[in-house]
């Protein structure tokens, strides 16, 4: 197994913490930082595809297939048309969604609070009225403040005759929920903005959410 394959592979076990969760609703476009690598050949056409599950994704079918759904948008807004089956498909697509959460923002850390006299409040930004941990520090009132969510999406593209990867595309942005399935299809079309061209160093791209998502 190389190395982009245990990656997607990883990827795709945290992919169901992801599922179920409604976060960014109130968002009309999503911006996110976008890489493509590989070297489609000049003048092929799109074609069609078809999705090929890593062993540890075959193990919550209904999780993947609704990211595998996340991320048909973006493929067929690339021009890519679904075909009935993996024998028939021009390209074999691997899929992996990653979520994390980050280590307690800096504001966290009591170095960074100043006393007014009445309370506590952040040295270089508005005040809140703060939590007392059972050490005395403060931490701010709102519980958003104290998380960070990274998220990545990667689609990989082979061949399906040659077996040969043609195509890689990943984008990622981070926010204070874990997100909703919206918010990775629109990561998935942040990817692959640029097909058939590729951009190895990260960019950002922003694009729009479907209308009520």
């Amino acid at each position: 197994m190389n190395t982009l394959t245990r990656r997607l592979a990883l990827i795709g076990l945290s992919a169901a913490a992801l599922l179920g969760l409604g976060g960014c609703a109130a968002l009309n476009s999503v911006s996110a930082d976008a890489q493509s690598f590989g070297s489609w050949p000049a003048g092929r056409q799109p074609g069609s595809y078809a999705f090929e599950r890593l062993p540890s994704q075959q193990q919550n079918e209904k999780s993947q297939a609704e990211l595998e759904d996340a991320a048909r948008a973006a493929l067929e807004k690339a021009g890519f048309t679904a075909a009935a089956d993996t024998k028939s498909a021009d390209v074999l697509v691997s899929i992996g969604v990653r979520v994390s959460r980050s280590a307690n923002a800096v504001w966290d850390d009591p170095l960074w609070w100043r006393w007014n006299g009445s309370y506590f409040h952040w040295r270089y930004g508005p005040a809140w009225r703060p939590y007392y941990s059972r050490w005395g520090y403060p931490y701010p009132m709102d519980p958003m403040m104290e998380r960070r969510y990274d998220r990545e999406v990667a689609l990989l593209l082979r061949d399906r005759r040659s077996n040969e990867p043609l195509y890689e595309a990943r984008a990622s942005n981070d926010g204070n929920t874990q997100g909703s399935l919206s918010l990775i299809g629109a990561l998935f079309e942040a990817s692959m903005v640029d097909f058939p061209q590729t951009k190895p160093q990260p960019h950002n791209v922003t694009v729009q959410l479907p209308p009520g998502k």
